[in-house]
């Protein structure tokens, strides 16, 4: 019987093993084809069928790749929107979290279930009336049609609201009975002990603008580049020779580029991610 239960034991370690290294690789393909066809010449690139590896690397792809296009600009609009949005994103979420965790007023756990519920809409859903917004405000083709949306999000302040009624009521109490204001309870004593969760909120609100690629290339139009974010100015650049033939290993470069700064910001502050969701909890 214990040899028959250390059998089953193991194959379905096995099996769960296999799966996850399965579902690994298929996440891993993606990134390896990018990388690869970014280093490939461009006789190498048009093989058919292709090659699935190669020892023959063009580095210098991604430095051409650069100078084909206005990386440097792309870069920096995308730190500047994200690092507005992202402040946004904090201040309202901290405060409106703190509203619906701690303070009564009439009404608050209806509005508060009014909000969850827009949850349930698709994003997709409010692209037009949030383009229709910003034409009539005449803000389209600026940097606040690429900010403001992104100031706020339902999902932070629920994701919030859950870390900071784990916090003992008692704690407020004590801090009015010594005169303490709400915004400086809020300040003092809530926001330090929810930190890795606001924390959490940062980093996913940055990768989310750094990511953000239909709203932007909805809000800004094909010839200014002023305004253009690391993920449509890239898509609309031309990496094409002198001759006009499309450089597919420069496109690839091009991505390549866009994609390990955050890959290395996510593996980088990973830890601090699965510490935030799980502060977090599930308290209602």
């Amino acid at each position: 019987m214990r040899e028959n239960y250390k059998l089953w034991y193991y194959l379905r370690k096995s099996l769960v093993y296999f799966l996850l290294i399965f579902a690994a690789v298929l996440v891993f393909i993606p990134f390896y084809w990018m990388i690869l066809t970014a280093l490939k010449s461009d006789y190498a690139v048009e093989l058919v069928p292709p090659e699935m590896f190669t020892w023959d690397l063009h580095f210098k792809n991604f430095i051409d790749a650069y100078k084909s296009t206005r990386f440097d600009l792309y870069f920096r609009n995308t730190l500047f929107v994200a690092f507005c949005s992202t402040t946004g994103t904090v201040i309202t979420t901290v405060l409106a979290s703190f509203a619906f965790a701690r303070l009564e007023f009439k009404g608050r756990d209806t509005i508060f279930m009014l909000l969850l519920a827009t949850m349930m809409i698709p994003g997709e859903m409010l692209i037009i009336t949030n383009f229709v917004t910003i034409k009539n405000w005449q803000l389209d083709d600026t940097f606040a049609a690429l900010i403001l949306p992104f100031m706020t999000s339902v999902f932070y302040i629920f994701f919030l609201r859950q870390t900071f009624k784990q916090i003992p009521n008692e704690l407020y109490l004590a801090a009015k009975v010594d005169g303490t204001s709400d915004f400086k309870y809020l300040l003092k004593i809530m926001v330090p002990i929810a930190k890795p969760t606001i924390l959490t909120i940062i980093i996913l609100s940055a990768i989310g603008s750094w990511n953000a690629y239909v709203w932007p290339n909805l809000v800004t139009s094909l010839s200014n580049e002023s305004v253009k974010l690391i993920s449509n100015g890239l898509r609309s650049s031309a990496f094409v020779d002198d001759l006009g033939r499309v450089k597919y290993n420069w496109q690839m470069a091009g991505s390549t580029i866009v994609t390990i700064p955050i890959l290395i910001v996510f593996l980088t502050l990973k830890k601090y991610i699965i510490r935030g969701v799980s502060r977090s909890g599930i308290k209602g």
